[in-house]
């Protein structure tokens, strides 16, 4: 048996509409391959499946990130708060605009932002807070709404990883001022290629998003920089693409979801043995990853690949921790639960078309993990 973490077939039974696609837009009349119909019909789609006023197409989940902080007017002298515990956009897109981030700690199990401990790192300079949803978790955001409304400060939601998900009976996506998707690979939503997109309710933000996406223009007015902008655009091709894989999504979450039930079932019975599944149910969840917290992490892994599993370690060091981020944190400052969830975690095979015998298969393996219940 062999179960690759990162599976290689992701999109083999779409390669004939894929290539079908490519033709018709690369043979076209209208020979546009940017910002045309099919990503305005994309746009379009996505903002009636959340429920958004503006949904802003863009080249990258992390360019989105920057798209928002930049048309909020964050910069320069700004502080936004961000986890310790995430991927590496949440910070340097803080820098890029010229603020700097400030980081808070996560909660032990969840491994998503903890509300008290932003509220701890808010001062005077804060003009953002930006959680972000975790694997298979989304963050408290009911109570980090709270906060930056009572702080008088913007909530930037990253939901790159949590397209789908629902907290409360509302989308990922649309707790903040604005949220971001990410469409690459291995998202819930992911694509043949890299793409993102910003989703608000606020009608300027969403102008200034798409002015700043496309070198400061105005749509339909060309050469007319009213800002300085940057190439952050939609490709055609994709936005086709993922108009055709929308209709399929809500069965590909729901798969997802299910494999993710089976393994918490199976994987409850470990908790006394140092392995931890993630909490239980399906509200406030999205399954893009599916992550256990493992005391001894490594011995688990080096078991599964013995037995043809593939695994993954997410986030090795916290952000703080890392040399491009060490020098905006502040000093004598630790962020104990993020270092032990860059200890203790490991990612499993979750993608939709996993078979039933396929996920049974690494959930025996996870289970006859030496110390564990059979």
């Amino acid at each position: 048996m062999m179960l690759p973490f990162f599976p290689p077939d992701l999109f083999d039974d779409e390669r004939d509409q894929l290539l079908e696609i490519v033709h018709d837009i690369g043979t076209g009349a209208d020979q546009r391959f940017i910002l045309g119909e099919r990503t305005a019909a994309f746009e379009a789609a996505l903002r009636a499946e959340v429920g958004a006023a503006e949904v802003v197409a863009c080249s990258s989940g992390t360019s989105a990130l920057s798209l928002v902080l930049r048309a909020m007017g964050v910069g320069a002298g700004d502080e936004v708060v961000v986890p310790a515990f995430g991927c590496a956009p949440l910070a340097s897109s803080v820098i890029s605009v010229g603020a700097t981030p400030v980081f808070a700690d996560v909660h032990p199990w969840t491994m998503t932002v903890e509300p008290y401990e932003v509220e701890e790192a808010i001062t005077p300079r804060t003009a953002a807070l930006m959680p972000a949803h975790m694997f298979s978790v989304m963050a408290d955001m009911p109570a980090l709404r709270e906060l930056a409304t009572r702080h008088g400060v913007w909530l930037v939601e990253d939901s790159a990883v949590a397209q789908g998900g629902v907290l409360e009976g509302v989308p990922a996506g649309c707790w903040g001022d604005a949220g971001v998707f990410s469409f690459v690979q291995v998202k819930t939503f992911g694509t043949v290629g890299e793409g993102g997109a910003v989703v608000t309710d606020d009608v300027d933000l969403a102008r200034a998003v798409r002015m700043l996406r496309n070198h400061g223009q105005p749509p339909g007015r060309r050469f007319e920089h009213r800002v300085v902008g940057t190439n952050s655009r939609f490709d055609e091709i994709l936005a086709e693409v993922q108009l055709r894989r929308l209709p399929g999504l809500q069965a590909r979450l729901e798969r997802r979801a299910a494999i993710a039930d089976y393994y918490t079932d199976r994987f409850e019975r470990l908790v006394k043995r140092g392995v931890q599944p993630p909490p239980p149910g399906r509200d406030g969840r999205c399954f893009y990853v599916y992550s256990l917290l493992v005391d001894q992490r490594d011995d688990l892994r080096r078991h599964l690949a013995d037995r043809g599993v593939g695994s993954h370690v997410y986030y090795p060091r916290p952000l703080p921790a890392q040399e491009a981020f060490a020098p905006y944190t502040r000093p004598g400052r630790h962020w104990p639960h993020a270092e032990l969830a860059c200890a203790r975690t490991l990612a499993l095979p979750i993608y939709p078309h996993l078979t039933d015998a396929e996920v049974e298969a690494v959930a025996d393996a996870v289970c006859s993990f030496p110390g564990g219940p059979r």
